[in-house]
């Protein structure tokens, strides 16, 4: 048994091997290479506790559970994000990424023993439920996950569509709460997209800002972008709002292909691996969906991995301006290893890098304006007392009347609601309000540029007005042009 349990592993060893990982440490160390007979003696150690535990535990021991449980400890002691997947597990990933699954809509990851939230998918029963990023779970079903591996924890969470599962769940300086969710078919449509207006913005023809909201980074989201883009051009937006707040990351192509529908070129991303030479660019190809109208990327603490190669990208390529609060942090790439028998193994292979360099694994993606999420409290009335309209014999306007019986019969028509709209929902968010406020300004600016009068032709001299700069405007330009090629 111990001779032919070594030759299986002598076999896999070099699967791991060449595979080494990209996640960053939180303390350098410094790695000890063994040699190949130190390695060989450490297998047969390994194997010898598979036996002894096998043979002197007191109940029957599930052999199968303890060698994935082995695989999944090698695995798990490299990084956070790399681990065994059973063949069920492997099945379950891909159904993940195909945009249809059973369970509570949660993504999470191993933080020290515990599972963490990374963030919980739209409109899933975790998301319903106030289960929010950052959040951790201690207890599956009054069991402690402190027990489990991150693959057991997520197959405890799955089930049966309607059946029930209590989770026990800690958010930051909160007591532990117990909340019982019911399971349901995951259908993720990653890409969801309206035309909207700001709260305040009570004109008759008010600016129409395109909404675009990316859940995660799945096979279809490129498709879905694509078609909400045309759907929005289409309805002549002045610019757009991307979100991907709370948004764990997905497919690293998808990242790409999302980030090269906004720009017309530059480049996107650069995967670093293991080797020095092992290094791969991602460039834009020429055509901006959006015809260079403004963008503004929303992010948070949930936002993660590819929503961060998004955000980076068009924050990099000056393409965007990124507002919210400081993403996840999360900036490496997995790959999938299958090992011939319908399992794999998930393993962190590279590193990846924004295009100004900056690796944003553990640091997070910093936004050109923080804007945390807040509550609004207004502290000016919106039309003052002492006005224009406030004299005794100030002449009326004439449009008033009409405007005043309007919105009379707007409020008698409208019925009573329990449920905030959607537009109640949308003036509440004040980091899309502030996101919108932002395209809304950028619009402004850029309409007015376009609008500026020409310089007038040239003077009885026969000199263009343009000549006539300064020794001092010829020194604001070298500074300007030297700044750009030092960028």
């Amino acid at each position: 048994m111990l001779k032919k349990l070594l030759v299986l592993m002598i076999v896999a060893m070099p699967v791991a091997g060449i595979c080494a990982p990209g996640g960053s440490k939180k303390k350098e160390e410094t790695v000890v290479h063994l040699t190949d007979e130190q390695i060989y003696e450490e297998l047969k150690k390994l194997a010898l506790v598979f036996e002894v535990a096998r043979d002197n535990f007191v109940e029957e021991a599930d052999e199968k559970k303890m060698l994935e449980g082995a695989m999944n400890g090698m695995l798990g002691a490299l990084d956070p994000h790399s681990s065994y997947l059973s063949a069920d597990d492997f099945k379950d990933f891909n159904d993940k990424s195909h945009g249809e699954f059973g369970g509570l809509g949660i993504q999470i990851t191993s933080d020290r023993g515990a599972v963490r939230v990374i963030a919980p998918i739209d409109d899933t029963p975790a998301e319903k439920a106030g289960i929010k990023a950052g959040d951790y779970i201690t207890h599956i079903d009054d069991e402690q996950v402190f027990d489990l591996t991150l693959n057991q924890a997520v197959q405890k969470m799955k089930g049966r569509p309607g059946t029930k599962v209590k989770l026990t769940v800690i958010s930051d300086g909160a007591e532990p709460r117990t909340i019982t969710l019911k399971r349901a078919i995951i259908k993720v449509k990653s890409v969801k997209y309206e035309d909207k207006k700001l709260a305040d913005d009570d004109s008759e023809n008010p600016d129409k800002i395109g909404y675009i909201r990316i859940s995660d980074f799945g096979a279809t989201t490129t498709r879905e972008l694509k078609d909400a883009i045309d759907a929005l051009e289409k309805k002549d937006v002045i610019g757009y709002v991307l979100d991907v707040r709370n948004n764990p990351g997905g497919y690293l192509t998808a990242a790409i292909d999302v980030s090269d529908a906004f720009l017309d070129g530059g480049e996107i991303v650069s995967t670093r691996g293991k080797g020095k030479t092992d290094i791969e660019r991602s460039f834009a190809k020429p055509g901006d969906r959006t015809n260079g109208k403004p963008i503004v990327v929303l992010i948070n603490h949930g936002s993660a991995s590819a929503s961060e190669i998004v955000a980076g990208a068009l924050q990099d390529n000056g393409r965007a301006l990124v507002m919210g609060s400081k993403s996840f942090g999360k900036g490496s790439v997995q790959q999938q290893k299958p090992l011939g028998d319908g399992t794999a193994i998930h393993i962190t292979i590279a590193r990846y890098y924004t295009p100004s360099g900056r690796s944003i694994q553990n640091e997070g993606i910093t936004p050109d304006i923080e804007v945390l999420q807040s509550k609004i409290e207004v502290l000016e009335k919106k039309e003052s007392v002492y006005s224009e309209a406030s004299f005794k014999n100030s002449l009326k306007n004439e449009d008033a009347k009409k405007k005043s019986e309007k919105k009379s019969a707007k409020d008698t028509d409208k019925p009573e609601e329990k449920e905030l709209t959607d537009e109640e929902k949308d003036a509440l968010d004040y980091q899309l309000q502030r996101g919108m406020d932002m395209v809304r300004a950028m619009a402004k600016m850029k309409a007015r540029a376009a609008a500026m009068p020409v310089t007038p032709g040239a003077d009885e001299d026969g000199a263009g007005a343009a000549d006539k700069s300064s020794p001092e405007d010829d020194i604001r330009a070298e500074n300007v042009e030297s700044g750009v090629k030092k960028k």
